[in-house]
């Protein structure tokens, strides 16, 4: 996939203030390369998910995600906590 075709997604979710996770950051190209950067210099997990990241991308910013996407973000933040505890 080339630079220009990438989309990037970024979601924040605060265990005892949200009700869900919230998209934080998105965009394509350029911006989608640079949020892969800072996430990466901060150590933030990411995963790579075509059709998730479509999805989020149609979302607003700050926008909390849709009820039917849940249980995919629900196992991904389950498995971000488990690998955070194993360290």
């Amino acid at each position: 996939m080339s630079t220009e075709d990438k989309k990037a997604v970024a979601l924040k979710y605060e265990r005892y203030k949200d009700t869900a996770p919230k998209v934080v950051a998105k965009g394509k190209g350029e911006i989608a390369q640079k949020i892969i950067e800072v996430a990466r210099q901060y150590g933030v997990y990411i995963k790579e998910d075509k059709d998730l990241v479509e999805v989020l991308s149609g979302l607003d910013l700050y926008q909390e995600i849709p009820e039917d996407l849940y249980k995919v973000v629900a196992e991904l933040l389950a498995f971000i906590y488990k690998t955070k505890q194993k360290r």
